[in-house]
């Protein structure tokens, strides 16, 4: 088959052509004969360098909640006040680092774990980081959360209820779900486990985006210093 038709039959059943696999681990061992170096900067000297203690907000919910609307809109007026941030999208990461990735069980598991070791390498390099994946399990989120550091991780739930999301169908995937288009569709055909205790609680379908993101900055702003 072509490349073309590849992308016209991912694109009806709701996943990309898998490139050759990538290798996986499940645990955090290192592989025999790889040794740790440890850097000269220390993390107090980059807090004070980007005026903010790092972080990793982890924004889960319902495709089309809102969840990477919310991100972008963090991010920008996180760089307007001179913060230094980056968004891990989802559907962005799928495109590059998570492209051989389908939406099994453990393909999600996989996608969220690469996912939660960039953003602590980020982390550790002094950014705030605005993940938006909707992570439908419980499971999986502590997992992002013990890879990233529980000092680190603030887990976002945006609420925003099913009907609503579905009434905005951005891309059209309820639709497809619905028809039976598109397996294991989070919302649809397979579960979301809802946060049980998340840092903060947002509904895009009550409050605005700009509500919504002046809430989540003004959580963030304790990690907020002056640069020295």
């Amino acid at each position: 088959m072509t490349t073309d038709v590849l992308n016209e039959l991912a694109e009806t059943i709701g996943e990309r052509p898998r490139a050759a696999p990538l290798r996986r681990s499940d645990d955090r061992v290192a592989p025999l004969n790889t040794f740790w170096h440890a850097g000269k900067v220390t993390a107090e000297r980059r807090s004070a360098h980007f005026g903010h203690a790092p972080a990793t907000v982890w924004l889960t919910g319902l495709s089309g909640a809102g969840k990477s609307t919310i991100a972008y809109e963090l991010d920008k007026m996180l760089h307007d006040e001179g913060r230094s941030s980056y968004v891990l999208d989802g559907d962005n990461l799928r495109h590059h680092l998570n492209r051989d990735l389908g939406f099994s069980p453990a393909d999600r598991k996989e996608n969220i774990r690469r996912t939660a070791e960039v953003a602590k390498m980020m982390n550790e390099a002094g950014l705030m980081v605005i993940a938006a994946f909707i992570s439908p399990f419980r499971e999986d989120r502590a997992m992002a959360a013990a890879i990233i550091g529980a000092s680190e991780f603030i887990e976002v739930y945006v609420s925003t209820p099913t009907e609503v999301c579905e009434a905005r169908d951005p891309k059209g995937l309820y639709a497809k779900a619905r028809a039976g288009e598109i397996p294991a569709f989070t919302g649809v055909s397979s579960p979301y486990e809802v946060p049980l205790m998340p840092a903060l609680v947002l509904d895009s379908g009550v409050m605005s985006l700009e509500d919504a993101s002046r809430a989540l900055y003004q959580h963030l702003a304790l990690r907020f210093r002056s640069r020295k």
